[in-house]
């Protein structure tokens, strides 16, 4: 059965518990549900299907037993592992404290973009299909690149740190 993982918009502790995440991907009827850190990253087991259908589910499931939902972006975990052996970052000269940061689209940005693209110390790097390669240097401003991203590609998407990928990609 192919494993997915579930990157969901806006999560924190403070607005859902991950042991209640857990039980509506169980109660949509997905296997092995793991969830990794505490910022809405569900990896599970189902059914080959479309990340669409998926993603469906997944809301209509906390729509039910939160009476909420987030925005959910679903990838399998072998797209993920396929990144990061990639490695695309390797392809540009970021300092060494620069932050390395993964948006996920739903589907494909049908604009053409001049990359790479700055603001504010944030990149905007490469496209790669329907993830955005972005880096930023930690300042006082926080993270800048979220003004960015948010400018260029709207608010249905998703971010995640390469580390955090890293680890959904290993769950």
């Amino acid at each position: 059965m192919p494993r997915y993982v579930a990157l969901l918009r806006g999560v924190s502790p403070m607005n859902a518990k991950m042991p209640e995440l857990r039980r509506c991907f169980e109660s949509a009827g997905f296997s092995n549900v793991k969830t990794v850190l505490s910022s809405g990253n569900v990896v599970f087991d189902a059914r080959a299907s479309s990340e669409a259908t998926l993603e469906r589910k997944a809301e209509a499931a906390m729509t039910e037993h939160l009476d909420r939902s987030f925005h959910t972006i679903v990838r399998p975990v072998n797209a993920l592992r396929e990144l990061l052996e990639a490695d695309p970052y390797a392809a540009f000269s970021l300092p060494s404290n620069a932050k390395r940061v993964v948006t996920f689209l739903r589907s494909a940005h049908g604009k053409a973009l001049s990359l790479p693209m700055e603001s504010d110390g944030a990149q905007i790097l490469a496209m790669r299909g329907r993830e955005i390669l972005s880096a930023y240097v930690p300042g006082p401003r926080g993270p800048v690149f979220m003004a960015l991203i948010e400018k260029t590609f709207g608010t249905g998407v998703t971010t995640r740190t390469w580390e955090t990928v890293r680890k959904c990609a290993a769950a």
